[in-house]
């Protein structure tokens, strides 16, 4: 009964959804195509659903609506038009009895495009267009949709050979590629922990060999509901409400707050317990009770609880994939975002899937000794580990002070030597078995473990540990750092006590007190003082998207930014400027920003908000360089580990803006 509900929702919702998806039977994309060496080709094509059609764009007093293009360029220092808008196609002609007069209209795919030439390196284009869908029967009410096209310089622009290929990027390319972050958000931190704790349930797997592959196929299908279905109700919201700003909070709120990352932490600690010993994770006897009498679903409501810890636990690390998907969605793709979740999810699922089904072979092994307690015991120090990475995530982001980087190694330090111990068998719980020898499979953990304890110990000393940089909070909450200063706070100075002109008086930046950045660099928190203190000496300004619980941000700083030609080239060519996207600390008033009908007052809501709206962006890290004026010197760039990309980046923002 539960299973076929479960299935008529389902059905229920992608029936609406396909419904809804179906109502402006106009669907449009942008392309660019360079056709001399400052002259572009900047387009928007309509593909119209077939029986249906738009009119043309002939407007008339009486007539009907007729489709409305609109190419206005951004910034007519950098670009100008070129002639007219011209139209791939000619009209289909003919005399409607109603209007008393000749229409026109289009079917199929039509293409409006406009030529632009060049005057500066990267200008923005915006289009704006309006249609009226129509067939035989009915008319749809007028629709509007608006992109924005930005025209490249040199080797980033995308030529007219490729233009064909990278305008109209098919839905089975966006299939592939979120197939393909599935399996790479997998190798994150965050869904590391997930592994052992899945093993471990489906190892109390019951009712044989059917039951579990049963049990494993639900777990599967339940991760990908999880992750489909409220993303598929979240962008159906969106855009009924247009609460953009909205959406980008409720993944905020579940990756960055206090309570969500207290529950995940409690959550560890409870299943680290029971794998000790201490206690058995069993359903509550009434619940027990009723699923006896229904042994189609027995197990089910346990298996949906770790499913969707998974799904939660994961997303401060699967959420900028699901971000860029949401994006999507407010860009009038409303369909698209739905298919690559699903397709994300399956993948993401599939292993999750196969070590669900994994156990229940186990269990075809011999059952002598107490080798299944073992493993839980090592997977329980484990999870008391990996646990403390959600206490820091809340830690940071509210400045509690409590979990400093030197007592998170602390506490890891000791974990894992007690680890070590316990594999020598110099500890022992209550339901294991004397450890009379070791085998060679035993030892090797035994020196895997020791070895990772060895490396973690100068790292209470202030070593860098860019293996963990994932996990350990940032290297500036830690009190004591050999060879350094204990706490310096960085300081930037301007030549004189004040400046009139740019309102920015000399001293620690603001929000400095409690933010802070890697490698002893200097720089502001805040986007109005650093942009002025930028026109002021003369340099570019160095964006840094980022938060406290940003695991890739922290990656970033610790394998990219401390590189010596990077932290060059930042230091002393840009001016740097970090905004904490996820922080809870109330800002200065004077920084408040009101977006409709609410006044954001965090620091965090208030970056996310200009991230968003400045720049089209809602996930950590994003690297913007900006030049004067607030014009980007190159396209925005997000995680990627290739030290020689990202400098790069830096030295073509450095000559764009030097031009």
């Amino acid at each position: 009964m539960k299973k076929g509900l479960f299935l008529s929702v389902l059905f229920a919702l992608t029936a609406l959804f396909s419904a809804s998806a179906q109502e402006q039977h106009a669907h449009w994309s942008t392309s660019l195509e360079q056709i001399e060496d400052d002259l572009y080709r900047v387009s928007v094509t309509a593909v119209v659903d077939p029986t249906w059609h738009i009119y043309d764009t002939v407007r008339t007093e009486f007539g009907p609506n007729a489709t409305i293009v609109e190419f206005t360029i951004a910034d007519d220092r950098r670009a100008e038009k070129v002639g007219d808008m011209n139209i791939s196609a000619t009209p289909h002609k003919y005399y409607d009895d109603i209007y008393m007069m000749e229409i026109g209209y289009f079917e199929d795919t039509v293409t409006f495009y406009q030529d632009i030439r060049l005057k500066k390196k990267n200008a923005q284009v915006d289009i704006f267009v309006e249609w009226m869908a129509c067939d035989d029967t009915n008319c749809l009410p007028l629709a509007d949709q608006e992109f924005s096209v930005g025209i490249p310089d040199d080797s980033a622009v995308i030529t007219a050979a490729e233009d064909a290929v990278s305008a109209g990027k098919s839905i089975w390319g966006l299939i592939i590629e979120a197939i393909l972050w599935g399996f790479a958000a997998l190798l994150t931190p965050c869904v590391f922990p997930m592994v052992p704790m899945t093993v471990s349930y489906f190892l109390k797997g019951e009712g044989g060999a059917a039951k579990g592959r049963l049990r494993a196929a639900m777990y599967g299908i339940f991760i990908v509901a999880l992750y489909t279905l409220p993303i598929a109700i979240i962008i159906v919201v969106t855009r009924i409400v247009g609460g953009d700003a909205v959406t980008a909070d409720i993944f905020n709120w579940l990756a960055t707050h206090w309570l969500p990352n207290i529950i995940f932490f409690i959550v560890f600690m409870i299943f680290a317990a029971s794998f000790f010993g201490a206690f058995e994770i069993t359903m509550p006897s009434k619940l027990v009770n009723k699923s006896d009498s229904k042994a189609d679903t027995k197990g089910f409501g346990g298996i949906f609880f770790l499913a969707l810890t998974l799904v939660l636990v994961s997303f401060s690390c699967t959420g900028p994939i699901v971000g860029s998907v949401l994006i999507k969605s407010t860009q009038g793709e409303f369909w698209t975002p739905i298919i690559t979740m699903l397709a994300f999810s399956i993948a993401f699922a599939l292993p999750f899937t196969i070590f669900a089904l994994f156990p229940s072979m186990l269990k075809k092994l011999p059952k002598s000794g107490g080798w299944l307690n073992t493993v839980k015991v090592v997977i329980a120090f484990i999870e008391v580990a990996l646990g403390f990475k959600f206490l820091s995530v809340a830690d940071q982001t509210y400045h509690w002070g409590i979990l400093d980087r030197e007592v998170y190694l602390a506490i890891w330090i000791v974990v894992f030597t007690l680890l070590g111990f316990y594999l020598l068998g110099k500890i022992k719980f209550a339901h294991d078995d004397d450890v009379k020898h070791i085998g060679v499979g035993r030892l090797t953990l035994v020196i895997a473990v020791f070895a990772f304890v060895v490396y973690m110990i100068p790292g209470m000393w202030g070593a860098p540990l860019k293996a963990l940089s994932g996990y350990l909070p940032p290297l500036t909450t830690q009190d004591f750092v050999l060879g350094s200063e204990a706490s310096v706070v960085q300081i930037i100075k301007t030549d004189g006590a004040q400046d009139d002109d740019t309102d920015f008086q000399a001293g620690a930046p603001k929000y400095s007190d409690f933010l802070h950045l890697p490698h002893g660099l200097q720089g502001f928190f805040e986007l109005n003082e650093a942009r002025a203190y930028s026109e002021k000496v003369g340099k570019p300004l160095f964006i840094d998207f980022t938060g406290h619980g940003c695991v890739n941000c922290r990656e970033m700083e610790a394998r990219v930014w401390s590189d010596p030609r990077v932290l060059e080239i930042l230091r002393n060519d840009y001016v740097i400027v970090a905004l904490y996207c996820d922080d809870k600390k109330q800002a200065d008033q004077s920084d408040w920003i009101t977006d409709g009908n609410r006044t954001l007052k965090t620091i965090g809501k208030i970056n996310s908000h200009i991230a968003y709206t400045n720049y089209g962006v809602n996930a950590q890290p994003c690297y913007v360089l900006e030049g004067h004026g607030g014009e980007m010197l190159a396209a925005p760039r997000s995680y990627n580990l290739d030290v020689d990309d990202f400098v790069r980046f830096l030295e073509g923002g450095l000559e764009a803006y030097n031009k």
